[in-house]
Formats: C-alpha cells, sequence, structure tokens
C-alpha cells in the first residue's frame, strides 16, 4: 500500500495523466496538484529541481476531456471515497488545503492556459472544494507579461485563488546560478508587478547553501531592496515563502547543494518582516 508523505511529490502516484496529491509542507495538509507539463519540459531549469529527465521546452497542448475527467474522479475519491485510508493519510491532514497548479515545468507555457485555469475552477467549485480551500498557481514568473496569462490569471483572481511567484534571487548573478535564466532582475520584478495587478500574489523563493557559501549579504540586501521597492510601488504582494530543500536535487548541481539551516530562514524571515511583510518558513 502506498503512502503519502512530504518528501515524496511523485507525479504519478494515483496513476492519472494530470492530477496528483501531495502532502505538502507549505499548505499544512492535502494539496492536489495539476500538471500540465506532462513531457519534464521547462523554460528554466533550477539548480534544485527534482523533475527527471527535465529537458527545455514548453508544455504540450492539454487534453480538456481527459482533465476534466481525472479532476471530476480525483475529487470525488477524496470527498466520498477512501483515499485517505489508502495512502494511509494522517487524520489531521485529511483535508484539502488547495488545488495547485504546478507539476513538472512551467506551466503558463501552456496554451490554452486561461482556459484550463476555468476549467479547473468551475470543477472545484460544483464539488465545494473552492472556495472552501485556496486556488493555486505555481509558477516562475518569465511569461507573465504575455496576454494570455494575465488572462489566466485574471480567471484565478475570479475564483479568489493566488499566485505564488518564484523569486530565488534579487540578483542577475543569482537568477542566473539558482534558475539558469537569462531574464534579467529588472525583467522579473516587471513581471511580478504585472502578476500583482491581475491576482494577489505571494513571493516564493528557495534558499539553497550553494557549495558552503551560505546566503550572501549581497543576496540577502538585494532581496530586502526588492521589498523596498514592492512596498513603494503598492503591489498586491503581502507575504513571503521561505524554504529551503528537503529532497534531493536531479540536476547536475545536486552535489553542491544543501539545505539552508532553519536559523540563517529564521534571521533572513525576521529581517523580511521588519521590510512589512508576513513571512513563513518551511524546511
Amino acid at each position: 500500500m502506498s503512502m503519502l508523505i512530504t518528501s515524496n511529490h511523485s507525479r504519478d502516484i494515483v496513476g492519472l495523466k494530470y492530477v496528483y496529491p501531495v502532502l505538502s509542507r507549505r499548505a499544512s495538509g492535502l494539496s492536489i496538484g495539476i500538471n500540465f507539463n506532462t513531457n519534464n519540459a521547462c523554460n528554466w531549469r533550477c539548480i534544485y529541481c527534482q523533475v527527471p529527465d527535465l529537458t527545455v521546452g514548453a508544455a504540450p497542448e492539454i487534453d480538456f476531456q481527459v482533465l476534466e475527467d481525472e479532476l471530476r474522479f480525483f475529487l470525488d475519491t477524496v470527498l466520498y471515497g477512501d483515499f485517505y485510508q489508502r495512502f494511509q493519510v494522517p487524520e489531521h491532514q485529511q483535508v484539502i488545503k488547495d488545488i495547485a497548479i504546478s507539476g513538472n515545468g512551467e506551466p503558463t507555457s501552456v496554451k490554452a492556459f486561461a482556459e484550463a485555469v476555468a476549467l479547473i475552477g468551475r470543477i472545484a467549485t460544483e464539488f465545494g472544494v473552492l472556495p472552501n480551500s485556496n486556488y493555486v498557481l505555481i509558477t516562475n514568473g518569465s511569461l507573465v507579461h504575455q496576454p494570455k496569462v494575465q488572462a489566466g490569471l485574471k480567471v484565478l483572481n475570479d475564483y479568489g485563488g493566488e499566485v505564488w511567484f518564484k523569486f530565488d534571487s534579487a540578483t542577475n548573478e543569482g537568477l542566473a546560478l539558482m534558475n539558469n535564466t537569462r531574464q534579467s532582475f529588472q525583467t522579473h520584478t516587471q513581471n511580478l508587478l504585472l502578476a500583482s495587478q491581475c491576482c494577489s500574489t505571494k513571493l516564493q523563493t528557495c534558499l539553497v547553501d550553494y557549495d558552503g557559501k551560505g546566503l550572501s549579504e549581497q543576496e540577502k540586501l538585494a532581496f530586502l531592496q526588492l521589498l523596498t521597492t514592492l512596498k513603494a510601488s503598492d503591489a498586491n504582494v503581502q507575504q513571503v515563502m521561505l524554504y529551503t530543500i528537503a529532497r534531493p536535487s536531479l540536476q547536475p548541481e545536486a552535489s553542491r547543494l544543501a539545505p539552508l539551516p532553519v536559523e540563517i530562514l529564521n534571521q533572513f524571515a525576521d529581517d523580511i518582516r521588519c521590510a512589512g511583510f508576513t513571512v513563513s518558513v518551511s524546511v
């Protein structure tokens, strides 16, 4: 019998194409994941990524009938079936905390992004999961400048959802190192501001100990300056979610990575609170 644990985010644990369950550290309960990137393709390559055989590219076209059938089947199993018993989910975690569009790559790269967001929202509302649970998009934010992505964010907002926007570094050097992207800090910040105009947005920041160097003063100060900029712009960003790696990376840099000590995370969280933001820390 399978068992859901926070250190296992397997996309095929229930044998479905698009839908998978996760016991989320950050959500503190059952997160229903939606994976558009069934081809393991992403436009970034984060050094801590746990996706196997990751390739550079976009999500394939969605089979909307399969997505609908799977989501209906899975919600029925969780709400009215024996899902929690079969997967040995602890009683205190037997609650749907969120539906999270995430998966094995950048979800906003799918062509019919807004239509997919609407379909998921409609079905989840029909089952009574929304608005009682959260509706989340986990994104690297790199495509927010595209009209089709902004349209999807506005649909997400209509369902009371929120964007978890990846912002691992506030320097060009840090973005290149952590995310293997050529997108500049300036462009990334502009996309963040655009996202927050379309939908409530939280920053999702993964901090790692790379080559034993810890969190540099340069990176810390740059991130705090970013928060000052956000405050001055009246961006709809009120929370920062700090976390570090909990599972081994499947990228070439894996041997050079270690979790950042919780003491450093908590110290940085205090600095962020002083900047006027709510902070959560997950280890």
